[in-house]
């Protein structure tokens, strides 16, 4: 027999085209790797969907403002509502104003209390340290530390 049919008694070579280009694997083994591929993929994928909407998807609480008024140049009124899930659970929103040049000038942490609506209309007024041109809501949030009161 020779060499070039594929079968040979002789030991693989140390050396040379045979040594350096290994022989192909099966198609078995390809698709096994195919297969595992395909279900590491599969599964990053849905880790990743998973993170986001953890992340970015419908929270349990939201604020937006829906217009100010500049009261004062010391003194911004904003109007903003709150939005959430659970009506009967009180809520936490940061209030602030901006200046013309995109500082914060004034900031007030509010108590939106529990209700029955899933949706509430406030507003506040935010004692500013220089002229504000803007009223904001900065965020909700369920975690209400103890020290807020409710606004008076």
């Amino acid at each position: 027999m020779s060499s070039s049919d594929g079968v040979s008694d002789q030991p693989k070579p140390q050396s040379g085209p045979r040594a350096t280009y290994p022989v192909e694997r099966s198609p078995s083994s390809r698709r096994r790797w195919f297969i595992v591929a395909s279900i590491a993929v599969v599964l990053a994928g849905i880790g990743v969907a998973y993170l986001g909407f953890r992340n970015y998807g419908d929270p349990d609480v939201s604020g937006e403002a829906t217009g100010h008024e500049i009261l004062a140049a010391d003194t911004v009124a904003v109007q903003y509502t709150v939005n959430r899930k659970s009506p009967g659970n009180p809520v936490a929103c940061v209030v602030r104003a901006r200046a013309q040049d995109g500082a914060e000038v004034g900031r007030r942490e509010v108590l939106v209390p529990a209700g029955d609506q899933q949706q509430v209309g406030m507003r506040s007024y935010v004692h500013t340290s220089r002229r504000a041109v803007i009223g904001e809501v900065f965020g909700c949030t369920t975690d209400v530390p103890p020290y807020l009161k409710p606004e008076e």
